[in-house]
């Protein structure tokens, strides 16, 4: 009985020193990974403060979003104005929910004076008023403005979870914007790579309702960090705990 019990004695002293070698490094980890979120946290603050002001500023030109583009600045949420009338036979169709309803933003091309193309996202349509023909005072002629958000186009699918594009259907579940222009039976070249997400500016016959566009980042790098350190702290706490027993 004697030696079973000073087996189980050094089981639990080499247990107790392995867990004290093996503490520094666990506690680096906790802490490097708690410091980590607060610079990402950091980052975060300061994307958000640049994207709220690029979107509350004063509307651009196109051509300061062009230049921002080439310099490699980032264009997703500038206000934006374009000019140009809609080719309203080429808009597309890209499948959305908005305000708890199904149904799909309208992005048609604008044809700009120099013969360029952007699309503009101008709103959204509920389920049953997909085609043009159920809405026609929407189908408006003439020049117009579009005051509204730049956003960048995507170079591929966002997720293997979203479907793929139904372009004989005219439904699109990721913004393809060469495919979107291809299906249209634009020229690619001439359209400009990012889209125009018009502003809520009211239209005759109340469709399609603009202002769609979400700003929503989420950042709960704080409640990361706090719960990173705050592990640390309860397994220095706990080993702690273990030496001052093992002492008395």
């Amino acid at each position: 009985m004697a030696e079973t019990q000073d087996y189980g004695a050094s089981g639990r002293t080499w247990k107790f020193w392995t867990g004290l070698v093996l503490l520094p490094g666990a506690l680096a980890v906790l802490i490097a990974l708690g410091t980590w979120q607060v610079q990402r946290l950091y980052w975060k603050e300061d994307l958000l403060a640049a994207i709220e002001q690029r979107s509350t500023a004063e509307p651009v030109g196109l051509q300061v979003i062009e230049a921002s583009l080439a310099a490699g600045e980032p264009i997703d949420y500038q206000a934006a104005r374009a000019s140009g009338r809609f080719l309203n036979d080429k808009e597309r169709h890209f499948f959305a929910t908005f305000e708890g309803q199904s149904g799909y933003y309208v992005y048609t091309p604008l044809e700009l004076a120099d013969g360029r193309l952007l699309f503009v996202n101008r709103g959204f349509v509920p389920y049953d008023r997909k085609e043009p023909s159920t809405r026609p005072q929407s189908l408006i002629e003439g020049e117009q403005t579009i005051t509204g958000l730049a956003r960048a186009r995507l170079d591929e699918k966002p997720s293997f979870m979203v479907p793929d594009n139904d372009e004989p259907g005219n439904i699109f579940y990721w913004k393809d914007l060469d495919r979107m222009a291809a299906s249209a039976g634009l020229q690619t070249e001439k359209v400009l790579p990012f889209f125009l997400d018009a502003d809520a500016t009211p239209v005759e016959g109340g469709l399609p309702r603009g202002g769609v566009t979400v700003i929503n980042l989420p950042n709960s790098h704080l409640q990361y960090a706090i719960t990173w350190y705050g592990l640390a702290l309860a397994l220095l706490g706990v080993a702690l705990f273990g030496w001052l027993k093992r002492k008395s």
